[in-house]
Parts: structure tokens; sequence; C-alpha cells
């Protein structure tokens, strides 16, 4: 899977979590949830993500790393 679509995800899930839990637990959660968007909103311009950058250093490639990509490039080779 692409960096780009775990990104996406993980700031889904972020916000889904967030909301259920501002909804039974505490409306306090919805500072998370306009983190999470207030970040959206600035990486679009900037072009910079925190998220990015901590996948990027998990090792987790920016064109995929499944195996059948690997397939692929070494039957191209």
């Amino acid at each position: 899977m692409k960096r780009e679509h775990i990104l996406r995800a993980i700031a889904g899930s972020f916000i889904l979590i967030s909301l259920a839990l501002a909804h039974y637990h505490s409306q306090n959660w919805l500072w998370f949830t306009a983190f999470v968007g207030a970040n959206l909103l600035q990486s679009s311009f900037t072009r910079w993500c925190l998220m990015e950058d901590i996948l990027s250093k998990l090792g987790v490639g920016k064109t995929g790393d499944s195996c059948c990509a690997k397939e692929k490039d070494s039957s191209q080779a």
C-alpha cells in the first residue's frame, strides 16, 4: 500500500475515532478532530505532513512494498 493511502486511512480513522469518543465520552475529543483537520489543511498548502515523515522513518515506502510490486519489478529487469 502506498504511503499516501496509509496516511489517508490514518487521518480518517483518527477523525472517526475522535468523533465516537466525543459522542460517548467527552466533547473535548472534538479538539482532536479539529487538530487533525487543521493538519490536513496546512499540509495541503505547505506539502509537509508530520505523519508522512513518521511513516517514512518507519520504512513505509512511497510506491508501496507489496509482494506483487516486487515481482513485477524483478520480471521487468
